[in-house]
């Protein structure tokens, strides 16, 4: 099926008991075992069924099959939000000793996650130079757990080879991680290209609404870690903490989104509620007319603000003269999302009158959501980031990132028109 038809109907074809045609809300802590046998059954992972909701549930596992079709992977896990699925993905396959290498454009939590929280874990996090396959690969070594990315980042709109660096990292046994959140499986199906393991932060375009956090690992089920049996021994050796299973035995192909199910969320849980994976749900079943018309709004903006004489730069890969132009059309169709950034003339001072004028743009950090979002990063999302840190991020202090929602496109150039008259 296409992503339109799998965005209404993948994983459910209405309830078995009442033939209801909504996903029903499952809003349950505890499920019952048939008999002892069933019990141990389940927690040996010998059958399927569910056994406690921080580690499954009826409503968030239609939400997980939902994704997995989308984005063309074997199986998913769904979490609490964005920044779980970003912690899971590294934590199900690094450990004291170990090191990823990532990009150095990146979401801000997520910086803030591999600078300064994952290395107290005693996991390195190296960050190249730029976002080429060679940079990346000058950093690997045997030490190296996984490969990271985003397909479009944030806030800095920049495009990353996927391709390139799904083979870079293939070559010295690594899995590339992709974060798609910008991009989402409507644009952008990283697995496509090589990526082994997609997360999204679910609160964004897949949601939809800005209604309901949420985030999700999928598994291509694609990578061969039982080749690499000494790099990945927490998937080819007994899990002492999960009754001594063997994840490359006891699942196959699925072995690494077992153990993020297993061990990371059962021991920690950071299990999404069923209500947000209700309410995300609704919002995907709108994902690719939603795109549609968010891409078609934000490159109408990105023109706009080109040729404005208060507007001294803006970085939008959708546009010719933007270095990620090809690879836009090469990943996305020319179609690279409605994630934008923008310099005003007058710096800091002038983006900060732009920023306080806007009437229709909600002054907020989210982005996704059907209403037009507009942040300052240098006073927001990056300001806890030194100078040398803002500026491996590309984020300056006249940065305006505006995030283009789906109302119509003469109100948007509208307001965007009156704020930059404010701005001097």
């Amino acid at each position: 099926m296409k992503d339109q038809t799998l965005a209404i109907h993948a994983g459910f074809k209405s309830d078995p008991t009442t033939k209801a045609v909504a996903v029903p809300i499952y809003q349950t802590v505890a499920y019952e075992f048939d008999n002892a046998q069933h019990g141990a059954d389940l927690f040996n992972l010998a059958v399927p069924g569910n056994i406690y909701t921080r580690i499954m549930n009826p409503t968030t596992d239609v939400l997980e099959q939902r994704c997995a079709q989308l984005e063309g992977g074997i199986a998913a896990l769904a979490l609490s939000s964005g920044s779980a699925a970003v912690t899971y993905s590294i934590l199900n396959i690094a450990e004291q000793g170990n090191n990823i290498v990532t990009v150095p454009l990146l979401y801000g939590g997520t910086y803030t996650l591999f600078k300064h929280m994952l290395p107290r874990l005693g996991i390195e996090c190296r960050f190249a130079a730029d976002d080429s396959a060679a940079s990346l690969e000058a950093l690997i070594d045997d030490k190296t757990s996984a490969v990271f990315c985003e397909s479009i980042g944030n806030p800095a709109g920049n495009i990353v080879d996927i391709e390139a660096l799904a083979t870079m990292a293939h070559k010295h046994g690594v899995p590339l991680i992709v974060d798609n959140t910008v991009a989402t499986p409507a644009l952008l199906k990283p697995i496509q290209y090589g990526a082994d393991i997609v997360l999204h932060s679910l609160t964004k375009y897949m949601g939809g609404h800005g209604n309901s956090l949420g985030g999700v690992i999928v598994d291509s089920g694609k990578f061969p870690w039982a080749n690499y049996r000494k790099r990945f021994h927490m998937l080819t050796e007994p899990e002492e903490a999960y009754h001594g299973v063997i994840y490359t035995e006891a699942m196959g192909e699925a072995a690494y989104i077992a153990r993020a199910r297993t061990v990371p969320l059962r021991n920690t849980g950071a299990a999404i509620s069923p209500m947000n994976a209700f309410l995300i749900l609704q919002g995907m079943q709108t994902l690719p007319l939603r795109m549609e018309r968010h891409c078609e709004n934000a490159l109408t903006v990105a023109r706009h603000l080109k040729q404005h004489p208060k507007v001294t730069w803006v970085k939008f890969a959708g546009l010719p003269d933007s270095p990620y132009y090809e690879l836009a059309k090469k990943y996305t169709k020319g179609r690279p999302s409605a994630l934008m950034s923008f310099g005003i003339k007058g710096g800091f001072d002038a983006a900060v009158k732009f920023y306080d004028a806007l009437n229709l743009f909600l002054r907020l950090v989210n982005i996704g959501d059907v209403k037009s979002l507009a942040a300052h990063p240098a006073s927001t999302t990056h300001r806890q980031l030194s100078e040398q840190e803002l500026e491996s991020a590309g984020v300056t202090p006249d940065m305006v990132r505006l995030c283009v929602g789906i109302e119509d496109i003469e109100d948007i150039i509208e307001d965007l028109e009156q704020a930059l008259a404010a701005s001097s």
